[in-house]
Parts: structure tokens; sequence; C-alpha cells
């Protein structure tokens, strides 16, 4: 119980060190919890025992896991276990854990026929950097063809579609964020 009741006392300057580093005001942390400026204060001061219902949306708030802000200890593997989500057409490896933000994604685009482009769109925005194939991306009326070593960024809003140049599996790296948070990278159009 001893170990708990540390772990939990070092909780309070934690969140301070947090909140501080990030120029973050008690006010406008508790506007974006829900959680009262004298509860936040309290929690800091260590004079407030922290609970999973105060926890969690100070996590989702400062876009941190859970365990950061409880100092839970290292696992001793620091390698990311990715999990894939595979389909006939790709594959999907998440390369970021974090909640919120920008997340990364890296997809092989398995070898296969022609496809033809099915154009979508959805809030976002996203980066992509071509590794190794030739990528095709179709940008509203924009027709491209990426080779390995180049990058594009796009509004997702605009209809987007991405598939192989060629036959050949194409492997790339995804960046991609919610509206307003963008790369400052841009790639020009190649000519035909």
């Amino acid at each position: 119980m001893e170990e708990l009741d540390d772990v939990l006392a070092a909780v309070g300057p934690r969140l301070r060190a947090l909140r501080l580093s990030r120029d973050t005001t008690l006010t406008a942390l508790a506007a974006a919890t829900g959680i009262s400026v004298s509860t936040l204060s309290r929690l800091e001061s260590g004079q407030r025992r922290p609970n999973l219902e105060l926890l969690l949306p100070l996590a989702k708030a400062h876009q941190v896991p859970l365990d950061e802000l409880v100092g839970a200890p290292a696992t001793g593997d620091p390698r990311v276990h990715l999990r894939p989500i595979v389909s006939k057409r790709m594959t999907i490896i998440p390369l970021t854990r974090k909640p919120g933000g920008v997340q990364a994604y890296k997809l092989i685009l398995n070898a296969g026929p022609h496809e033809e482009p099915t154009p979508q769109v959805h809030e976002g925005y996203e980066w992509i950097y071509v590794l190794n194939g030739k990528l095709r991306l179709v940008l509203g009326d924009t027709d491209i063809v990426l080779p390995a070593g180049e990058a594009a960024e796009f509004d997702t809003r605009t209809p987007h579609w991405f598939g192989r140049a060629e036959k050949q599996p194409v492997e790339f790296i995804s960046l991609f964020g919610r509206q307003g948070e963008r790369m400052h990278l841009r790639a020009k159009p190649s000519r035909p």
C-alpha cells in the first residue's frame, strides 16, 4: 500500500509540471476538462487524491497517455508493438500510440492489377512520404505520380485517392492530423 501512496503523491507535482511546461493556466485547463479550478489546484498540491475520473480528462487535455500522468514504471521493453491492419488492398501499420494530435502510419499497397480511383473526403490534413515504389495521388483534378523520396501534403476535405502507379507494391508514411494541424513541407507536382 505504501508503494501506491508514493505513486499517487507524485501525480500532483507531475500534473503541475506538465501544465506549466505547456504554459496553460488552471482556468484554461478547467475549461478544457470540465474539472473545477479548485479541484485542479488541490490535485497539483497533493491535497486531493487523484482518481480515474479526474486523470482521464487531464490525459486527454494534455494529449499524453494516462501512464505518463501516474508515472507508471517502465516495462523494460522500449519497442512499439505494432498491430497492423491488413486487407486485400493494403496493410496499415500505426506508428503512434498517443491519443489526439498528429497520427503516423506506414502503409503498404499490395501488388496487383490497375485500380480505378475512388476519391473520398473527410476532415483533416495529411502529409505523405513515399519510401519505395511509385504512388499515384489523385487530388481534386490533379493526378500525379510520386516516386520514392517525394512528399505531398493536402487538406483531406479535397477529394483524394492514392494507389499504386505500377503493379509493384508501394510503401509510404502518412502523417494525419485534425483540421488546422499541418506539416510544413510541400512537394511540387511533377510535370507530365
